[in-house]
């Protein structure tokens, strides 16, 4: 009889070429978007009332284009498109935080971690396939919602105009149609990327908490906050908490000279990619965040349910 290979302590045994088959990784990242239909439901919901306040923005557009010197119609224009992906952004952003916070903690709370391990899925690959859901899926979910959203408006616009006797030239000379898109995926990329440690940190207390996850991964900081202020009667952290939280627009974007007023974000010549991966906040947060997913797959081998 042949024997089963040995393993050495500690060692994940690989999945037999069966099993691989069926794609693990792939049916463990449908599942979670399964169980959690609010990470689909609130971003579409943003969406959705993003339009809503568009459409009551864009009916103002005639008395705009006949009232308005060019260069005030450009600005008008162009900004409702500019912030449009934001609110969608930053809700996408929230959702990620709180299915982070629960992805982990939440099987043992209801003891469903017994059946996923009984299934020939590693906990890497569970781990890594939640982690996919605010670092993958919800970035290109949103990006997906963002345009869809701007063509809308463009659409909607377009024909409030002609409904005015106006013809839709101006809407769509004023937008920088094909550069937006990309501005678009560059800023949920680097988003992701310098928001990274945060959804691996919450991971990773996921994992480790046996109650109140969400009170334990504020804690730590709160706690560094009150030593720092009693010991050395200054703060510094609360700068670091708000870099790490906004400091992706500061190191990936730069206001191009004759870009407008400050704060829209609509041309490739605002983007600073070298800046942005020569910044040691990116590699520091990329470091953490791998440390983070490393030791939530060891949490999650070794602890027991709730």
């Amino acid at each position: 009889m042949s024997r089963l290979p040995e393993l050495e302590p500690g060692r994940e045994p690989e999945p037999p070429e069966s099993v691989a088959a069926t794609r693990p990784f792939y049916w463990s990242v449908r599942r979670e978007l399964w169980e959690n239909r609010s990470v689909l439901l609130v971003p579409a919901a943003m969406a959705a009332l993003v339009v809503f306040a568009a459409f009551y923005n864009l009916l103002g557009l005639p008395a705009k284009v006949r009232g308005l010197a060019p260069e005030e119609l450009q600005t008008a224009i162009v900004r409702p498109f500019a912030m449009a992906p934001a609110p969608i952004m930053l809700v996408s952003f929230l959702v990620g935080c709180f299915y982070a916070i629960d992805a982990l903690y939440g099987e043992r709370r209801d003891r469903s971690l017994l059946f996923w391990k009984s299934l020939p899925v590693s906990d890497r690959q569970s781990v890594f396939a939640k982690a996919s859901v605010p670092l993958l899926f919800l970035p290109l979910y949103a990006l997906l919602l963002s345009l869809a959203t701007l063509a809308t408006m463009l659409l909607g616009g377009s024909a409030i105009l002609l409904a005015n006797g106006l013809g839709p030239g101006v809407l769509w000379r004023a937008l920088p149609i094909f550069q937006q898109p990309v501005v678009m995926v560059y800023g949920l990329t680097v988003h992701t990327l310098w928001w990274s440690p945060i959804y691996c940190w919450l991971l990773l207390v996921s994992a480790w908490a046996r109650r109140v996850p969400l009170l334990l991964a504020l804690l730590p900081p709160i706690a560094l906050l009150a030593i720092e202020h009693t010991a050395f009667g200054r703060l510094h952290l609360p700068a670091l908490m708000h870099y790490r939280l906004r400091g992706a627009m500061q190191e990936a974007f730069y206001q191009a000279p004759g870009s407008g007023e400050p704060g829209i974000l609509d041309r490739i010549d605002q983007l600073a990619p070298l800046r942005f991966l020569t910044t040691p906040g990116l590699w520091t947060g990329l470091a953490f965040a791998a440390l983070c997913l490393v030791l939530a797959v060891r949490l999650r081998r070794h602890r027991e349910t709730i």
